[in-house]
């Protein structure tokens, strides 16, 4: 996404956007707008904010914390996923190419329906769960046990991984998705957890886990920059020693 032109202060860009309003009955379109950069490190988001607050209040997209924290607008980005807020518009490609996430309804606009996406991400159950009383303070970890948390505490649920992922697209319905799965073993990883073996009994499916081929889209979509293929083998490889 990376092998644009530069940008400096006052020059245009141009944005190719999708556009679709389900409720005027038409096909979707592709619609072109022009962008004036109006401050250096000027983001994907502030271009599609200049649009709508200056040109056509009708865009539609999500949006919240700008910060690449919320997950929230996800988009397709010259046919990479990724976080408008934290995308450079400097070095991007133009005309710069945005479409909502693929793989999904589109509801409007840049809008997608993420429903089923969050409906995967509860059948994991992503809560701590125990049998032992809870204890007086708080559930302790060394600092070692914490470690084996890094690369997948820090998921946010933009849905930017799953959506790149070929095999999601194919088997949606069954497959559970990078995200979902790298969650997933989050908990699985987690020492405090004690629902090891009732969370890899629900994962060891021949859809929900092993659709995975090693695609890897995933991993260059992720604005985390986290490695979801990996969880998904971690999760394999507990499911292989818990039968040996």
């Amino acid at each position: 996404m990376t092998d644009g032109p530069t940008t400096t202060l006052g020059t245009t860009i141009t944005l190719d956007i999708f556009r679709y309003h389900p409720e005027q009955g038409k096909k979707p379109i592709m619609q072109r707008f022009h962008v004036t950069i109006n401050k250096s490190g000027m983001k994907l988001l502030d271009a599609l904010n200049s649009i709508k607050w200056h040109q056509d209040n009708t865009l539609t997209y999500r949006r919240s914390c700008g910060e690449g924290v919320c997950g929230s607008d996800g988009v397709n980005i010259n046919g990479v996923n990724g976080l408008a807020c934290i995308t450079p518009i400097e070095g991007l490609k133009q005309p710069i190419e945005i479409r909502p996430l693929p793989g999904m309804s589109v509801i409007r606009d840049l809008v997608v329906d993420m429903t089923h996406f969050f409906d995967q991400y509860r059948s994991i159950k992503p809560w701590m769960q125990t049998t032992t009383p809870t204890p007086e303070h708080e559930h302790l970890q060394t600092p070692r046990e914490r470690q084996q948390l890094n690369g997948l505490y820090e998921c946010i649920l933009c849905g930017c991984c799953t959506t790149s992922c070929p095999s999601w697209w194919w088997n949606g319905d069954k497959f559970l998705g990078p995200a979902t799965l790298l969650q997933a073993n989050r908990w699985i990883q987690d020492s405090r957890d004690e629902a090891t073996e009732e969370r890899l009994e629900h994962l060891e499916d021949n859809f929900k886990l092993y659709r995975c081929h090693q695609i890897m889209n995933c991993m260059q979509a992720c604005p985390k920059s986290l490695n979801p293929t990996k969880a998904i083998n971690e999760i394999k490889r507990a499911i292989v020693e818990r039968k040996g």
